[in-house]
């Protein structure tokens, strides 16, 4: 998984063609969150130290049907990065053409110009071959910083790099997809023991691949959230109004026959008798759910038993909230466990926190900066564990 960085190549005097992640929530053509674009900054301010030729960055945002939904347009990302890095980022009114070409060409050595939306373009997500040589006749070469659509084989990740790489340039990671490699690579390749895993979220069937690949490597795997309910089920436990994968139940006998007890079940949840903010929570053991109510979150003796088995971890993964957490009183689990790995990495363990929801909720904790490494993407991460190749890091150059 060793691939060159930027610091493995010359940039002086190159264009170098830079595919970032600024899919930000904007409200109104308003940022509401800049931590992607923040995220970047490493990689280009690296960059423009070793005097390029130009900087030339790339990124989708949101799911535009076409050019008209300019909602999307990456005008406001430019303004943004513009008072960030302190110099003038050229907005570029398309995403490849003549006009973009020219504009590249055309602008004054060291200029920092971004493109317009990639996804306005309808090739990017089906990785077009013509739209790929496109994208690479702007640069030089290339440099990937946008872990989060890695694992997506598009015309402005995958299909860009192998046209850089054809016509003799170089296809490099970034900082950011560098630091992901290093923290989720040595999760996949040679983990720390204990390595302890905690799994959440709503369904089994999302993560079944993942559990099996953790699981071969992993000395314990905690499940909480939704696919908990799933192998309590699967237990025998009566689940009431709970969300059970009913289709998902022999798999998760399997997983429990075939790992024993290294998958640690809760034992007790909080309920309610609605899905709603409002309801109130009451506690109950996992064998005595009643059957006109539905398990929302862990429990507190879960907590417990989970706090104890994460006591002596060397390494821990996170993917996937243990309860409703974006309800009030269905959030203790879920943030419990935020702090209780908080804790661990301050006594020595490597906390990995695998993106998506995850992320969110230790974001929302304000924890971010106390885990050892929290992913900027959910799903490239989520595939990267369960040792899938990724194509957008896979297409870049070898060390």
């Amino acid at each position: 998984m060793a691939k060159k960085t930027v610091k493995d190549v010359e940039l002086k005097g190159k264009r170098v063609l830079m595919r970032a992640d600024f899919n930000v929530p904007l409200d109104d053509g308003t940022i509401t969150d800049n931590s992607r674009i923040v995220a970047a900054l490493p990689t280009i301010e690296y960059i423009l130290g070793q005097a390029p030729k130009a900087l030339i960055l790339m990124s989708h945002v949101g799911r535009p049907k076409s050019a008209d939904d300019t909602q999307f347009s990456t005008k406001p990302i430019a303004d943004e990065l513009s008072k960030l890095l302190n110099t003038d980022v050229i907005h570029v009114n398309g995403v490849v053409g003549d006009d973009v070409q020219q504009a590249v060409e055309n602008a004054p050595a060291g200029s920092v110009l971004l493109l317009e939306n990639t996804r306005y373009e309808a090739g990017d997500t089906k990785n077009d071959a013509a739209l790929s040589e496109k994208f690479a006749a702007l640069g030089d070469l290339y440099v990937n910083d946008a872990f989060g659509t890695a694992h997506r084989a598009n015309a402005s990740t995958e299909g860009v790099a192998q046209a850089i790489k054809a016509k003799g340039g170089a296809a490099v990671a970034g900082f950011l997809i560098g630091k992901e490699l290093d923290a989720l690579g040595a999760a996949v390749e040679n983990p720390d023991h204990p390595y302890i895993a905690i799994m959440g979220g709503a369904k089994i069937s999302d993560k079944i691949q993942l559990i099996d690949n953790v699981l071969e490597k992993a000395d314990k795997v905690l499940i909480g959230g939704g696919m908990a309910n799933t192998f309590l089920a699967a237990q025998g436990h009566p689940m009431g109004k709970s969300l059970v994968e009913e289709a998902a139940i022999p798999e998760a006998k399997r997983l429990m026959k075939q790992f024993g007890d290294r998958l640690v079940l809760p034992v007790d949840v909080a309920i309610a008798d609605e899905f709603s903010a409002d309801a109130k929570g009451d506690l109950r053991k996992v064998h005595n759910i009643p059957h006109d109510k539905m398990a929302l979150d862990i429990g507190p003796g879960t907590m417990e038993l989970f706090e104890e088995i994460l006591e002596d971890a060397a390494l821990v993964i996170w993917n996937g909230p243990m309860g409703v957490f974006e309800f009030e009183n269905f959030s203790h689990g879920t943030f419990g466990i935020a702090h209780i790995l908080a804790d661990a990495v301050e006594n020595g363990a490597t906390v990995i926190i695998g993106g998506g929801d995850s992320a969110a909720a230790v974001r929302e904790a304000g924890l971010t900066d106390q885990m050892s490494h929290v992913s900027t993407g959910g799903g490239a991460s989520l595939e990267l564990l369960e040792g899938k190749t990724l194509p957008g890091i896979a297409a870049l150059d070898d060390k």
